[in-house]
């Protein structure tokens, strides 16, 4: 994981995922755990981000 997609994953967690994962179920899950709270779009952005 770069520095780059940590600093992402910890001010702008949709876009993190969008950008590893692309337009789909991630991105929309994150975008709406991100709109409710912003810790569990961070939570789930890292978790995201971090499965290879």
């Amino acid at each position: 994981m770069s520095i780059l997609t940590i600093i992402l994953n910890l001010f702008i967690p949709p876009l993190s995922v969008f950008l590893n994962k692309g337009l789909g179920k991630d991105f929309l899950i994150n975008l709406i755990l991100s709109l409710i709270f912003w810790l569990p779009g961070v939570i789930h952005a890292f978790y995201v981000t971090s499965e290879r």
